[in-house]
């Protein structure tokens, strides 16, 4: 988490699992990937403390680029693809490209936590 909490400048701390919740009324949060947003990934059995990524590119509206640490373990993964495979384009199901050109199993999505932006 320290990993996209400074790339992000998303000052929440704790684990992956938690941040959706924690950004609630400190954060906009919302279905639609934008450029340094956080992408706040859902707990599952296999991933049990959740995952956060750094959106660092929007490739199309249903494919985007991000940046993060341990998706593999101990590493910094950059330039993954990520695919909304959702039923309803909303980003709530997604395949993340685990190696270059090979895209895993679906993961379940909170949605995009936006960092604040000095007006």
């Amino acid at each position: 988490m320290p990993y996209a909490r400074n790339l992000s400048g998303v000052e929440i701390r704790g684990n992956a699992k938690t941040w959706w919740g924690k950004a609630h009324n400190t954060y906009e949060r919302g279905t639609e990937p934008d450029v340094g947003a956080v992408i706040s990934f859902r707990a599952t059995n296999g991933m049990p403390l959740g995952h956060v990524a750094v959106v660092s590119d929007i490739v199309t509206d249903r494919e985007i680029i991000v940046n993060h640490a341990n998706w593999h373990r101990n590493k910094v993964s950059l330039k993954m693809g990520v695919k909304d495979v959702s039923k309803h384009n909303d980003w709530t199901l997604v395949r993340v490209e685990s190696l270059p050109g090979q895209y895993g199993k679906f993961y379940p999505v909170n949605g995009f936590i936006y960092p604040n932006v000095d007006g």
